[in-house]
């Protein structure tokens, strides 16, 4: 059993800066990699950004290159997603979410179906 738990979504003015954590936990976590991904209101689930826990490369969606950090500290199965300069357009619920272990197939980050584990969400509302 593999429980990922997102943490840090709040309420903040456009231009100003927040930090995602999710914690993975599980004696059955042997994920190679973390992503997130974010649902605005009436829209489509859209990546945001992903880690390999090992190697630490790291891929970004378009909207958010350049202004969105990923990170992982594998000590403590917790991923970070360093949001900077949010826009109104950010808003959304916030998943975390990790594949199995790796297939040795390749390894596409946007794509949804790469992962089997998702957390419950956490809420970042930005005001302009």
């Amino acid at each position: 059993q593999v429980t990922l738990v997102e943490s840090g979504g709040g309420l903040v003015q456009a231009g100003e800066s927040l930090t995602l954590s999710c914690a993975a936990s599980g004696h059955a976590f042997n994920s190679f990699a973390m992503g997130w991904f974010r649902r605005a209101p009436g829209k489509e689930r859209e990546f945001v950004a992903a880690i390999l826990w090992k190697a630490g490369a790291t891929y970004y969606g378009d909207s958010v290159k350049g202004r969105f950090t990923i990170s992982r500290d594998n000590n403590k199965n917790v991923a970070y997603l360093r949001m900077n300069n949010l826009e109104a357009g950010d808003t959304a619920i916030y998943y975390c979410a990790a594949p199995g272990p790796y297939s040795g197939t390749g390894y596409e980050p946007s794509r949804e179906g790469e992962y089997i584990h998702w957390g419950q969400g956490t809420q970042v509302t930005v005001s302009s």
